[in-house]
């Protein structure tokens, strides 16, 4: 691969196949693509791709089951809000999912740059750089949530291991052994792909219903 010449600042973009350019160090909400994101995040693996099935189980879909979980949490969770939530993890399409333990290792540059790539993120769809806090612990705690499922449903723990790491999910049991399960598939590539873009899609035009007035939503 190509290097920068040594009277040159190293590269500090990426080329999306939008065509955009996205600065990491200096990134511009004009520069994100839905497309590019969605494309990204079905191609980077939760785990390091240490799961069971013929395919990894992608950020995209991990995003989607997050956001069914955090609706399940809160069913009155405006559009925007739930949109939010969908693109938690939207700056792994650049970056890649790192796992907790390195993400220790690496420290605040890993953070930096990623707090830099979610503001942009949010300011390209119409959502504020910093969402609530009330919004980022809903997230979170639906992330753990999907965590706890994946580890147990894909990636190999005992539910004792995934419950002393992510904490037992009560809420979540059902069946007659009160057994804890999602029921996760890792989907192939352009599968997850197509359905984080449809969920996209259908909580814009949910966002966009709500911004009409009055009159025209009962029309609609």
């Amino acid at each position: 691969m190509p290097t920068a010449r040594p009277d040159q600042p190293p590269r500090a973009w990426q080329r999306m196949l939008s065509g955009r350019r996205l600065n990491l160090l200096d990134p511009s909400p004009l520069d994100v693509e839905i497309s590019d994101i969605a494309h990204g995040l079905a191609r980077v693996a939760r785990w390091n791709g240490q799961t069971n099935g013929d395919h990894a189980f992608s950020v995209a879909e991990h995003c989607l089951v997050v956001e069914d979980i955090a609706l399940k949490l809160k069913p009155d969770l405006p559009p925007h809000w739930r949109q939010a939530v969908l693109l938690h993890d939207a700056p792994e399409y650049v970056i890649g999912d790192m796992i907790s333990p390195f993400k220790a290792v690496i420290g605040e540059a890993y953070k930096a740059v990623e707090t830099r790539l979610q503001a942009a993120i949010h300011l390209r769809f119409g959502l504020p750089a910093e969402i609530p806090q009330t919004v980022k612990k809903l997230a979170k705690r639906a992330d753990i949530i999907s965590a706890y499922f994946e580890a147990v449903e894909l990636a190999g723990f005992d539910e004792e291991e995934a419950a002393r790491i992510f904490g037992r999910p009560r809420a979540f049991a059902h069946g007659k052994d009160n057994r804890l399960q999602y029921g996760l598939e890792p989907l192939p590539v352009a599968q997850a792909q197509e359905k984080f873009l449809e969920r996209f899609h259908e909580i814009e035009k949910l966002r966009e219903a709500g911004n009409k007035p009055s009159g025209e939503r009962a029309n609609a």
